[in-house]
């Protein structure tokens, strides 16, 4: 497998599932299982609830609401 390229909020991964202790898909369901649809709120919320980076959330925030528009 190649590694996802810089700036991409996939390439975060491997730092936050090792930072965090929690595998990503956690994050995700995570996310989508918030009542917040903002992205900046669901990054404040991932910040202050949660503890994780603003550029942590963020990535985990852009990467999974990406996906959903797209399904």
């Amino acid at each position: 497998m190649t590694a996802p390229a810089k700036g991409n909020p996939a390439s975060y991964f491997p730092a936050i599932e090792k930072k965090y202790g929690r595998p990503v898909q956690e994050w995700l369901d995570l996310i989508r299982s918030s009542p917040l649809t903002k992205h900046m709120e669901l990054v404040a919320w991932l910040k202050t609830e949660h503890g994780l980076g603003h550029g942590h959330a963020n990535a985990l925030v852009a990467h999974t609401r990406a996906n959903d528009e797209q399904a």
